[in-house]
């Protein structure tokens, strides 16, 4: 187990489940022009370096998340909420929330991580994206 913060929660991993059960997934299966664009973004390593970087320290594709949504679209791009699933427990949140690029939480729905160990929670991220794809492909 690996006792360590992220986003100011205090918690602890166990990376060999963790790793054991991203070895074995597949990448996020919506086909939707939203999931694909984000898909594309994780296979380019465009997602934000803070994003990047958490998921390389965990040894976690970008492109298995277990959760993505596309919550709209402005001038600024494509906002997204997705989620990695960690086997571990959150020993301490913060009192007020540090950042607003991600959180730890729990969401006990399965969709997209069946047969997860437990226990776990999920490493939330909220970020802006541009459209890199064709146009037609929205």
């Amino acid at each position: 187990m690996k006792k360590t913060e992220l986003f100011g929660y205090t918690v602890e991993i166990d990376l060999e489940a963790t790793q054991k059960w991203y070895s074995q997934a597949d990448a996020w299966g919506c086909s939707c022009g939203h999931c694909r664009n984000f898909l594309e973004h994780a296979k380019r390593n465009t997602l934000p370096e803070t994003v990047s970087e958490t998921l390389k320290e965990l040894d976690i594709p970008a492109e298995k998340a277990t959760y993505v949504s596309e919550l709209y679209t402005d001038e600024d791009g494509v906002h997204y909420q997705f989620s990695y699933r960690l086997a571990g427990t959150i020993l301490a949140a913060p009192s007020q929330e540090v950042t607003a690029l991600g959180r730890c939480c729990h969401e006990p729905y399965p969709y997209g991580a069946p047969n997860f160990p437990e226990p776990h929670f999920d490493l939330e991220f909220w970020v802006t994206l541009p459209w890199i794809l064709e146009e037609s492909d929205r």
